[in-house]
């Protein structure tokens, strides 16, 4: 059953995600993509994830579908134009891949090629757009697309622990108007916050799925709690992390408890390993997911 048809079936999703390398040779990661293949619906890819040169999504997604993976590519506004993005994503349905996740992305000057030029020809809720009017037969200009329409699951993301939190249902409320079929949050520390934030957007229907990325350690947690907007680490975590011998081992702990609390406030989990891809089925088979 494709990912799509677990969605409309109502299904609790489970989510992984791999980062394309800084080089050629994909082979590890494919590798470790395998590990968890066959534990969760569906597998992000990242776009030159945190503005840093990678392998493209693209190619990774098709790899990953050639392998049996039901792949999401991601794709990000920061680095094409409006003709390029729409390019990608029929390339995208011509090598097969039904998943789509649109981001705005990071801004290049965070990267490892700062003095890139961003693009950012169109936002998120624009593309998502542009992605619902291909689905529909047709380019951003209007123009008809040559033979059937192509098919996409189409996804958006959201910031539960963005401050204020306003502006980020109402952008959220554009991008499901706009054609989104499921959300992926950012990084979830706080059940409690998460919790009230599913309260707020009750009124939008449509399946979220909690992000949880694995701590690595007591440095990543204050990095995030000073630069990544939205995302906090309580402090009791920070210190769990420091004292932690074993680092891999209670960033387990850590995610299981939190998938634990999250669970029924939501339809499903993203999880965010950041290289750690060989502790997910752990994960997912410690929470009971």
């Amino acid at each position: 059953m494709a990912f799509k048809e677990k969605l409309l079936a109502g299904k609790f999703l489970i989510t992984g995600e791999v980062g394309p390398p800084k080089g050629a040779d994909v082979s590890r990661l494919l590798e470790e993509a395998d590990l968890f293949k066959a534990r969760v619906d569906a597998t992000n890819v990242t776009d030159i994830q945190s503005s840093v040169m990678r392998v493209g999504s693209l190619a990774v997604s098709c790899l990953l579908k050639e392998r049996g993976h039901d792949p999401i590519f991601q794709v990000t506004c920061r680095d094409r134009n409006r003709l390029a993005l729409q390019s990608d994503i029929l390339s995208a349905a011509v090598l097969g891949i039904q998943n789509i996740l649109v981001l705005t992305g990071d801004h290049p000057s965070l990267g490892d090629h700062p003095q890139a030029k961003p693009v950012f020809d169109l936002n998120s809720v624009q593309l998502l757009e542009v992605v619902k009017g291909l689905k529909e037969g047709h380019d951003m200009m209007g123009n008809k697309l040559e033979g059937a329409p192509p098919k996409f699951c189409v996804g958006a993301v959201v910031n539960p622990g963005a401050d204020p939190i306003e502006p980020e249902i109402i952008k959220l409320e554009k991008k499901v108007a706009a054609g989104a079929e499921f959300i992926q949050t950012q990084a979830v520390y706080e059940p409690d916050k998460f919790s009230a934030f599913m309260n707020m957007i009750r009124h939008i229907n449509v399946p979220v799925l909690a992000g949880v990325v694995l701590l690595k350690s007591a440095g990543m947690a204050r990095y995030m709690n000073k630069n990544v907007a939205g995302v906090f680490v309580p402090d009791s975590l920070v210190k769990e992390m420091e004292s932690a011998k074993d680092k891999k081992t209670v960033s387990v702990e850590m995610a299981v408890r939190i998938i634990k609390e999250l669970k029924a406030s939501c339809r499903g989990i993203h999880i965010m390993p950041l290289g750690w891809d060989d502790l997910v089925v752990r994960i997912i088979d410690r929470a009971g997911i």
